[in-house]
């Protein structure tokens, strides 16, 4: 049995899959769909108002708010942090 993995960590192993780009997308949009459930929980804010507030649909709201789904644009993720009263940062590391 060959054992070439062992004593290796995750990111290196997902980097020799090719995957670590995508487990990294997935995780940030998870990151990023939870703060602002999290937030909108705080404000008690439904589904519907935070929809309302973004000018979007709820189907729209649904998309962004659902962890798996990791397409997203930089214009959604600004109509959210400004409806919840905050500012989106992204920077390149």
């Amino acid at each position: 049995m060959k054992r070439k993995n062992i004593g290796s960590n995750l990111d290196n192993f997902l980097r020799e899959e090719k995957l670590l780009e995508q487990a990294q997308a997935v995780a940030i949009k998870r990151v990023i769909a939870y703060q602002i459930s999290e937030e909108m929980k705080a404000r008690k804010l439904s589904k519907t108002e935070m929809a309302d507030k973004m000018r979007t649909s709820r189907a729209a709201l649904e998309r962004l708010l659902d962890p798996a789904n990791s397409s997203v644009t930089l214009s959604t993720l600004e109509r959210a942090a400004s409806a919840l009263g905050k500012k989106l940062k992204v920077e390149l590391a």
